[in-house]
């Protein structure tokens, strides 16, 4: 067990390279440990705005205007990587088509029922997408809708047949087959940042732990994961 601990908040999107590689690396150069708590960030900005504690908050980067502004986050969140949206089907299921807009509209119409989730990044924006393609109210109605945790999960169970959310969330059930990225003209790229609360600037620990996940020893785990850093 480490001797010192830190508290990390983070999306689902950076889970898998945390803990796949980049926890276990970390713990090993400075022997601290990280005690992560996992949510959508509609779900952190609740349990934050509750007073639950924290040392960094890893988010998508509009998330941090107002934590900033209140004096919760200290100024300036250093960005670490941005990833996508993308479809995933059951181990063996059929890949539809998905590579232009029509093709998109076709495959989400004829859909048994996609799982999107209510609170994350890519559930909001997929809702939109759909509003935007005069497809909502076909697709809306039959939808699998997930509070919390991994969309593909939906996929395992037989209550969707397509599954959407961002691509490296996709990847954290291995059960699941990514068919492939939003097609360009409609992808929608979400940029996550690293800030650090306010009562926690002066904790050596946790200013390590910020440059260690922006820095370049961090990028293959990211990179292994479907996310692009960006330091």
């Amino acid at each position: 067990m480490p001797n010192r601990s830190i508290i990390m908040m983070s999306g689902l999107a950076t889970r898998k390279a945390f803990d796949d590689e980049i926890f276990a690396a970390f713990l090993r150069q400075t022997g601290v440990g990280v005690t992560p708590v996992f949510d959508p960030t509609v779900q952190l900005l609740r349990r934050i705005e509750a007073g639950e504690p924290f040392d960094v908050l890893i988010s998508a980067m509009p998330s941090f205007s107002d934590l900033v502004a209140r004096g919760i986050v200290a100024p300036a969140p250093a960005p670490i990587v941005r990833t996508g949206i993308g479809f995933a089907v059951a181990s063996g299921a059929n890949h539809p088509e998905i590579g232009t807009t029509e093709e998109l509209i076709e495959t989400l119409t004829a859909a048994r029922s996609v799982a999107y989730s209510r609170t994350g990044q890519s559930g909001i924006y997929f809702v939109e997408l759909l509003k935007r393609l005069g497809i909502d109210d076909m697709v809306l109605p039959k939808a699998t809708v997930l509070d919390r945790g991994f969309t593909a999960a939906a996929l395992l169970t037989g209550e969707a047949d397509l599954a959407v959310q961002q691509l490296s969330e996709l990847m954290f059930v291995p059960e699941a087959e990514i068919v492939g990225p939003l097609p360009e003209e409609l992808q929608k790229w979400t940029e996550f940042a690293a800030g650090i609360a306010v009562d926690s600037v002066s904790n050596p620990d946790v200013r390590a732990f910020v440059e260690y996940i922006v820095g370049p020893q961090s990028a293959p785990a990211y990179r292994a994961t479907a996310l692009e850093p960006l330091s």
